[in-house]
């Protein structure tokens, strides 16, 4: 307990009286936590614990009971499946065959762009690339669903497999990479001069806890959330940001935003000319947004739902105070967004009628097609998380970094290496990058909660999850809703997104959009190459399926920004003279300017 007590102390708490003393702003409700994360654990706990946090780094915090027990229940039915080993070996020799049949060569599959260089379609390359599709054909099949397995093993056995061929890919190594070959010869070996010094410049980075990125260029407050406002009050958790007009009316109802807690808020304030947060106030709302706070050690015990009384309503409470609003449009994003539709939900139990419009961005209420990430949350793969959260007190950037990445190896870790190392070029830093970056922690018991009660049972969807010790259902919000989910995000999936349409009957305009979890929603307005498909359902319409929703849907070409807007501007009132920034006389001074003091916090 010892690192838990040191990385405290490194941590300065935050001064009580810095707190805006706002009626909602109460105290961390430091309760006894559920079964899962109870902090009164008997001696013997304590030891396996520490022992199960102790062996977490050897595997990259993944269990390996979790994936011994997927290899045996693949491997010992397809033993036991002669009719099946018959089939694969039979596809084996025909994908041989085909090997030596040029005509008959599949191309990669959809996204893979390790072989969309010119240079891979020349002898012998060609033949290396295609033995790696026709390979990772093969072994997809071998580990498809199989009668018996279950479904989690079978994902994770996929999963497993595949990082083990793209490890293996030719396009990894310097003998076998054309493009490689050809920067070599060209540049006389000084790509590896290049790439050596880079590799040792990374090694000092990490050594000093630094990011690999370079991103001096880029600083909070200076070229990054630089949208002019005030903090107007600072819970233990979160910053709430009011920002100022830039048009002489707005809107009446004001615009809260809710982002992810996983990231620092400014993914929606990156520069001036992508701020989401800029657009909608040149738009003429008046726009507040949530800044959470990058939590330590002394966090550990914040439950999920302190986040929803000290974020979300606590937010809810000073924007009614500021604008002497009598509706709220909610805006959340990520997470932000599934905490949103909690809070959407209890309001709605409650009678609480201060929301006109819920606006989710690549948001999930129901988490039984979540993607990916699913194979990092079974019962053996949360034990052993819950471990690693209870030494630290907290579950660390890097840790969930390392996660993101093994999704999507090939993108953010092998063509990475590749360019860096073999190359010898730095990728040019952006502000999306440096954003990425700049990650933040997660409270052991907050996370430990949401893992459990959204991943591993679903209690959200199915209506088991509950908000003052009674149960909410997602069915009760009846405010419009504009949903908004992207086509490649490996996050949120989109038909995991698109459920909304079935656990909510009420008017949902739902909008598919190109690019990825983060991409997709920074899609400001003349950014090349955007389109987006949209579709309005009213009030009790008929539910169809995402595949017949996404053949009906209108698709246009751009931003759906304005789209979004103009939704907002139909269930808002006549513009009005801008409110003032902050309210001191009912208790919600302006501390300081935006960004404010929590978004800088490493």
């Amino acid at each position: 307990m010892s690192e838990v007590v040191n990385l405290a102390q490194k941590r300065a708490p935050v001064d009580p009286e810095a707190l805006n003393a706002a009626p909602a702003a109460i105290a961390l409700q430091h309760d006894k936590a559920p079964d899962s994360t109870a902090s009164e654990d008997i001696p013997e706990d304590h030891v396996d614990r520490l022992l199960h946090a102790r062996e977490a780094p050897l595997t990259s915090s993944l269990s390996y009971i979790s994936l011994l027990l997927a290899y045996l229940d693949w491997s010992l039915h397809l033993a036991n499946s002669p009719g099946r080993r018959v089939t694969l070996a039979q596809d084996a020799a025909h994908k041989w065959m085909q090997l030596f049949t040029p005509s008959q060569w599949d191309a990669p599959a959809p996204g893979d762009r390790r072989f969309s260089n010119e240079s891979w379609n020349h002898s012998p390359f060609n033949f290396f690339a295609q033995a790696t599709v026709l390979g990772e054909e093969w072994w997809r099949a071998a580990t498809a669903a199989m009668p018996g397995v279950a479904r989690q093993h079978s994902n994770i056995v996929a999963f497993a497999a595949r990082q083990v061929l793209d490890l293996l890919s030719p396009s990894n190594s310097p003998l076998t990479n054309p493009e490689v070959i050809k920067t070599t010869a060209e540049e006389f070996g000084f790509n590896f001069i290049r790439g050596g010094h880079n590799f040792f410049e990374d090694l000092q980075r990490l050594a000093e806890h630094k990011s690999l990125d370079d991103m001096d260029g880029f600083e909070v407050g200076k070229n990054l959330a630089v949208t002019p406002g005030k903090v107007v009050l600072r819970t233990e958790l979160m910053e709430l940001i009011q920002y100022s007009p830039t048009t002489p009316s707005v809107r009446p109802e004001p615009i809260l935003v809710v982002p992810a807690w996983i990231m620092k808020y400014y993914i929606l304030d990156l520069s001036p000319n992508n701020s989401f947060v800029r657009y909608l106030v040149a738009q003429g709302f008046t726009v507040f947004c949530v800044s959470w706070r990058n939590p330590g050690a002394e966090l550990r015990n914040t439950s999920l739902d302190d986040y929803r009384r000290l974020g979300v309503m606590a937010a809810l409470d000073a924007v009614t105070a500021i604008c002497g609003a009598k509706k709220i449009h909610g805006v959340g994003y990520c997470l932000g967004g599934t905490l949103l539709s909690i809070a959407a939900a209890a309001m709605a139990r409650d009678g609480d009628e201060r929301l006109a419009t819920v606006t989710m961005l690549a948001a999930q209420t129901d988490f039984t097609e979540a993607g990916e990430l699913q194979l990092f949350t079974d019962e053996s793969q949360l034990a052993l998380l819950d471990d690693v959260m209870w030494q630290q007190g907290f579950l660390d950037s890097t840790q969930m970094a390392g996660a993101f990445q093994v999704l999507r190896s090939n993108e953010l870790i092998w063509s990475r290496l590749i360019k860096t190392y073999l190359l010898g070029e730095r990728e040019k830093p952006f502000d999306l990058m440096a954003w990425n970056a700049d990650a933040t922690r997660m409270p052991y018991r907050m996370h430990s909660e949401y893992l459990h009660a959204m991943f591993l049972h679903n209690d959200l969807a199915e209506g088991r999850f509950r908000v003052g010790g009674e149960p909410i259902a997602i069915s009760a919000i009846g405010v419009p809703i504009f949903a908004v989910t992207t086509e490649t995000d490996h996050v949120a999936p989109w038909r995991s997104v698109y459920k909304i349409n079935l656990l909510n009957e009420g008017d949902i305009t739902f909008v598919l959009t190109s690019g990825g979890h983060n991409a997709g929603i920074v899609s400001e307005p003349g950014h090349r190459n955007r389109r987006f498909r949209l579709a309005h359902r009213p009030a009790h319409g008929r539910f169809v399926s995402p595949e017949e929703w996404k053949a009906a849907a209108t698709q246009y070409e751009g931003s759906w920004w304005p789209n979004l807007v103009d939704w907002l501007a139909k269930y808002s009132s006549e513009p009005v003279v801008p409110p003032s920034l902050a309210a001191p006389d009912r208790g919600y001074p302006a501390i300081c300017d935006a960004p404010g003091t929590y978004v800088r916090e490493m």
